[in-house]
C-alpha cells in the first residue's frame, strides 16, 4: 500500500457534566460523546528518510505551528515506537474543523493518525492497549478510535460505547471572532464546582445516557463561558428561535450546535449567521464510523 487517507471527524457533547477536581489535578467528567460526519482529511506515506513530515493545509492557526507540538506527529511518534517501526512517515493534513472550538479536531487527528499507521503497516495493536497509547495523547482520543455515540467517565478517556441514535442533522456555527481557552474555561467552572456530584445527579445521568431518545443536552460549562461571552448565549438562543430541536455549546466552547428535525430545516438556519463560520452535518454512526476510519480492517 503506497499511502492511506482517511478522515478525522468531529465530536460534539451531548451532554457534558464536570463532578468535581480529581487528586491528580485533572477533571472528573461524565460525558456522552456524539461523532458528526464534518471531517478533516488525513494522508500517510511511508518514505525512505527517517522523519516524521507534517505538512497542514486549510486551518492557518494550526498549520503555523511546530510539527512536533502537533497531535498527530506525538501520536505517530508513539506508534511507531510500539509497532518498532523504521522508516520515515509524510502526512499530509487538511483541516476543515475550526481550531479551539470544542469540537475535538486535534484529538481526532491524533486518533485517524494512529489508525492510517496501523493499515499502512498491516498490523494491528490489541484495543486495549490502543486506547492506552490515545489516552496517553489527550482524554478525548480514545473516543475518536470508536465514534457513534459513547460515554466517558474519568478524565472523559474512559469510553463505553451507547446505542446509536436516530440520524439527525446538525448545525455547527463557529462564532468569528470568539476564542475559548479550554484552561480558562475550567478556571472559570472551578470557582462554581463542589467536590463531589450528589449520587442523585450519577443515577440520572446514567439514565439519560441509556435511554432510547438520548436525553436532553446539556453542559456545565455553557453558565460560565455565557458569562463571559454573551454572544454565545445570544447564538444558542438564535439556533432554538430557527427552528433547532434542541442547542448547546460543543465541549467547552466556543462553536455552538443545534440539532434539527429535518436537512432542510438545517440549511433555511444556516443563512441567518452570515458572520460566522456554519457547518452542515450530521451524526454519524459508529458503523458508518468505522467503515469511514477503519475500512475493512475493522477495530485494531
Amino acid at each position: 500500500m503506497a499511502f492511506i487517507r482517511v478522515p478525522a471527524f468531529a465530536k460534539v457533547n451531548l451532554r457534558l457534566d464536570v463532578l468535581g477536581r480529581r487528586s491528580d489535578g485533572y477533571h472528573e467528567l461524565r460525558t456522552v460523546f456524539q461523532a458528526l460526519t464534518l471531517h478533516d482529511s488525513l494522508r500517510l506515506e511511508r518514505t525512505k528518510g527517517a522523519a516524521i513530515e507534517l505538512n497542514v493545509t486549510g486551518d492557518a492557526a494550526l498549520a503555523a505551528g511546530p510539527a512536533r507540538g502537533n497531535l498527530v506527529w506525538r501520536a505517530l511518534t508513539a506508534l511507531r515506537r510500539e509497532l518498532k517501526l523504521s522508516g520515515g512517515l509524510r502526512v499530509e493534513l487538511h483541516k476543515r474543523i475550526p481550531v479551539g472550538r470544542g469540537l475535538g479536531g486535534g484529538s481526532s487527528d491524533a486518533a485517524a493518525a494512529l489508525v492510517a499507521l496501523l493499515r499502512l503497516a498491516r498490523r494491528r495493536v490489541a484495543l486495549e492497549r490502543l486506547l492506552e497509547l490515545a489516552g496517553g495523547l489527550g482524554a478525548d482520543v480514545p473516543f475518536f478510535l470508536l465514534g457513534g455515540r459513547a460515554l466517558g467517565t474519568s478524565r472523559g478517556d474512559e469510553i463505553y460505547p451507547l446505542s446509536d441514535l436516530q440520524r439527525r442533522p446538525v448545525l455547527v456555527v463557529s462564532p468569528r471572532g470568539i476564542a475559548v481557552s479550554t484552561v480558562d474555561a475550567y478556571g472559570w467552572l472551578d470557582r462554581r464546582l463542589t467536590k463531589r456530584a450528589p449520587v442523585s445527579r450519577l443515577w440520572s445521568f446514567c439514565a439519560l445516557c441509556w435511554s432510547s431518545q438520548g436525553g436532553s443536552l446539556s453542559n456545565d460549562f455553557e453558565a460560565a463561558v455565557f458569562r463571559r461571552h454573551a454572544r454565545l448565549a445570544d447564538l444558542r438562543r438564535q439556533l432554538l428561535e430557527q427552528g433547532a430541536a434542541e442547542a448547546s455549546l460543543a465541549g467547552s466552547g466556543s462553536a455552538v450546535f443545534g440539532i434539527f428535525r429535518n436537512p432542510a430545516q438545517a440549511r433555511r438556519a444556516a443563512k441567518k449567521f452570515p458572520e460566522d463560520q456554519v457547518f452542515l452535518c450530521a451524526t454519524i454512526s459508529r458503523a458508518a464510523y468505522t467503515r469511514a476510519l477503519w475500512g475493512g480492517a475493522g477495530l485494531a
